[in-house]
């Protein structure tokens, strides 16, 4: 079993039920119980978007049952690396935030599940490894 850390793009899209490839690997790690992990970036962004009080209960709980992986100055200090080294390249992320879900992915050496295009210069210039479907 392999450990994977999974976006929020990626649960957005599985809670919403959209046929994406992202999606259909999400549910297969699920399905053969593999380990799941998450951080607090993105607890809160999937949390914070749940809009009907049963869906946040069902959404929170499924979140208790993933390894939380914690966040601590070293994460931050190098999302802001991440950031200005890809800026000095001409890559600017449209969200630092991804950056520092980049970071936590890096600093635990596990590929992250994503739907998202600021991920792909992270992972071309900084050594990001993804999940693919």
């Amino acid at each position: 079993m392999s450990l994977v850390l999974v976006d929020t793009t990626a649960w957005v899209d599985f809670f919403a039920d959209r046929p994406l490839p992202h999606v259909a690997e999400l549910a297969r790690l699920l399905a053969e119980g593999e380990d799941l992990c998450t951080c607090g970036v993105i607890l809160t962004e999937v949390l914070q978007g749940v809009r009907l009080d049963r869906d946040y209960r069902e959404v929170a709980t499924r979140f208790e049952e993933l390894l939380f992986l914690p966040m601590e100055r070293p994460v931050f200090v190098q999302a802001a690396e991440l950031y200005r080294g890809l800026r000095r390249r001409g890559i600017t992320i449209r969200k630092p935030v991804d950056c520092m879900i980049a970071a936590v992915a890096l600093q635990h050496d596990l590929p992250l599940l994503h739907n998202d295009r600021d991920f792909d210069p992270l992972e071309a210039h900084c050594g990001l490894r993804v999940q693919r479907p």
